[in-house]
């Protein structure tokens, strides 16, 4: 597996998003044996790169993790979050200082760690000034209980105010062939300041893999059913997408994962997927596209692509992001 670099931190180009592992896509289906095989075999092929998040459960998921880990931590980059779960009894999004402090110290116990490579704000919170939140984070890497700082879904604006206080390492949104709108703002000031970017969600929630023609397949409780670009004549038109990708990967002899995530890498340095999954397979899958060249032709093809029809959060999530 190729590396690249977030900021100072190197990560393989390719990492393994945690989260479906128990939450939002597994319903009843939930195997933890399962996710521990698939993190391990992941360790093996170099996808070095783990995320996670306190809310993931919550805490479960950084248990997990943690468990998976195990000895063979210091082979591992491990990126979790802070921010949506509040220690301090307040209601809602939570960076204040002190909820920082308190949040990284459970992280550490159920990740079975002494430090944390990177540490990200999971949406910015509008009640606590970014650099009341950064300046808690400094002294948490001072202390060297945090190695990097990131930020979640965060605008050009708050990163540029964040990364004054302390340099991010990274910062992570949704980004794939249907989702494009850190290509406006985001992108351009994360190459100005020698930011990293983390996509995640770069499969389109399992859209852009062409298996998801209807919604038959998907749990009973999964939330893509009430997405709204999953439902309705948005799904028809985002076919599309899906279809496109299939004729590029069928032409290079890929999958139509691959190819996404190799559309993702050559969009240039410093760009980290962490495509999420549970089982070996699709993992194995998702890390050959580091070997994948798409020509020319092909990358211009879907960099042709409209974007997919339909908001990609209900209405109260999409107010979280970009603030």
């Amino acid at each position: 597996m190729r590396t690249t670099y977030l900021g100072r931190l190197k990560v393989p180009r390719i990492g393994l998003g945690a989260m479906g592992m128990s939450a939002f896509y597994t319903g009843a289906g939930r195997d933890e044996e399962e996710a521990v095989r698939t993190i391990r075999r992941a360790l093996d092929l170099g996808v070095t790169h783990l995320d996670t998040a306190e809310v993931y459960g919550p805490y479960v998921n950084e248990e997990l993790v943690g468990r998976a880990v195990g000895a063979r931590r210091d082979e591992v980059v491990l990126a979790t979050k802070f921010g949506l779960v509040s220690h301090t009894g307040r209601t809602g999004p939570d960076s204040t200082p002190a909820n920082v402090r308190a949040a990284v110290d459970g992280s550490l116990r159920r990740l079975g760690t002494d430090r944390i490579d990177l540490y990200y704000q999971h949406r910015v919170d509008p009640r606590t000034p970014i650099e009341e939140t950064v300046g808690a984070l400094k002294e948490l890497v001072s202390a060297g209980k945090v190695l990097h700082i990131g930020l979640s879904e965060a605008s050009a604006a708050t990163i540029r105010r964040a990364h004054s206080i302390h340099p991010l390492a990274a910062v992570q949104s949704e980004y794939s062939l249907w989702t494009r709108d850190p290509e406006a703002e985001v992108l351009p000031t994360l190459r100005e300041l020698g930011i990293g970017f983390v996509p995640y969600s770069p499969l389109g929630h399992g859209f852009l893999t062409g298996d998801i023609r209807s919604l038959d397949g998907l749990d009973a409780g999964d939330w893509r059913r009430t997405n709204p670009r999953f439902t309705g004549e948005n799904f028809t038109r985002n076919l599309r997408i899906a279809d496109e990708v299939r004729e590029v990967a069928d032409e290079v002899g890929a999958t139509s994962a691959q190819v996404a995530l190799a559309w993702l890498l050559a969009q240039g340095d410093g760009i980290a997927p962490i495509p999420g999954t549970k089982r070996v397979d699709r993992l194995e899958e998702n890390s050959g596209a580091d070997g994948i060249r798409l020509t020319v032709d092909q990358i211009s093809r879907l960099d042709s692509l409209r974007p997919a029809s339909g908001d990609r959060h209900a209405q109260a999530d999409m107010a979280a992001v970009d603030l």
